[in-house]
């Protein structure tokens, strides 16, 4: 397919973004050219938008941004099998070597030499994207595709929320946007006892309670041990996912924590936290990071999730066309935003 498209591309080292057009991407052996339905921004899309520090530092423009999408395929390049033009899918943001210990081990989630999509390399934000077919994942088409659109981030959200059994545990969930309000709803979804999602941020707070979390805390107001009396948390919490990148909610969350408690961190610090290593020592901590999803088994507990009946659609509060991403991201900028989600089908 030949011609060009309407791609919205970080050009210059400064805040914003433009709409350009753009050559259609021509998929290569071993590639698929997916037409965008519907794509949605994710908090380092952001990050990029604002040209904050982080974006300094990692991100090489000129570059079509985006890696939450969902779409159909339009072509397929040489030596394809297994999938057809036509079929519904969303992509794998992580592209992988195939060739690395970790790779070879199937843990790709961990290969050194992760290109990832819309921040090393040309994303979604476009009316096309060309991916390796070992990173497209199809997509059941009776799912809502706004829903879709954020399955990426949702993935976070289940890789996350995951790691560790939550079945009858008491879980602290510190920080409370999209992923973090999507992980309260898969924790208390499989059997979590109790879940506390804190936050400075009330609108969002609100929204992790329409979201499944059991108690809410402003951290701002009130402490966390508050709500320990009246949830009947005696030693601490089982469970803990940090997920808002603060080095004092990381601290907390150490503190918090009953005597061989498990923590997964996925939230990126801002800047260096002052953490007790030997709370974690003396409590028998298990610490984990976490960084995307595990591919490919995160995607299909996700699938499986929302097809068994777990809702997100509260957690979209904003759609607009393409053209006006502008409104979107000022809408995130303001904090009182879930997922945005953007149509590139009209």
């Amino acid at each position: 397919m030949k011609g060009t498209m309407k791609a919205i591309a970080k050009l210059q080292a400064a805040p914003g973004l433009t709409l350009i057009d753009a050559p259609i991407p021509q998929p290569g052996p071993g590639e698929v050219l997916i037409k965008v339905h519907k794509t949605a921004i994710c908090g380092t899309d952001l990050h990029i938008y604002n040209w904050d520090a982080w974006s300094r530092k990692n991100i090489v423009p000129p570059l079509i941004i985006g890696h939450e999408y969902v779409g159909e395929i339009a072509e397929l390049g040489p030596n394809v099998d297994g999938l057809t033009v036509g079929e519904r899918v969303s992509g794998e943001g992580h592209i992988v070597c195939h060739h690395c210990r970790n790779c070879r081990a199937g843990n790709g989630q961990w290969c050194k030499f992760t290109k990832g999509v819309g921040v090393n390399r040309d994303g979604a934000f476009a009316e096309y994207v060309c991916i390796p077919a070992s990173n497209v994942i199809p997509i059941n088409p009776e799912i809502d595709e706004d829903v879709v659109a954020f399955f990426d981030a949702f993935g976070n959200a289940t890789h996350t929320a995951l790691m560790f059994d939550v079945v009858g545990e008491d879980v602290l969930i510190t920080g409370a946007g999209s992923i973090g309000m999507m992980a309260a709803a898969i924790c208390r979804r499989n059997g979590a006892r109790t879940v506390v999602v804190t936050d400075v941020n009330d609108y969002r707070l609100e929204m992790a309670k329409k979201m499944g979390a059991t108690e809410v805390v402003n951290v701002a107001r009130e402490k966390i041990e508050s709500v320990f009396e009246r949830h009947r948390i005696v030693e601490g919490f089982d469970v803990g996912l940090e997920m808002s990148g603060s080095p004092q909610a990381l601290s907390s969350m150490v503190s918090l924590m009953r005597n061989g408690g498990k923590i997964a961190l996925l939230g990126i610090l801002s800047k260096p936290a002052d953490v007790d290593f030997n709370d974690i020592i003396f409590k028998g901590l298990t610490v984990q990071g976490i960084y995307g999803r595990r591919m490919y088994e995160t995607w299909y507990k996700m699938m499986a999730m929302v097809e068994g009946g777990l809702d997100l659609t509260p957690i979209i509060t904003h759609r607009f066309h393409f053209t006006d991403f502008e409104k979107g991201f000022e809408a995130m900028n303001t904090g009182k935003s879930g997922k945005v989600v953007l149509d590139w089908t009209k």
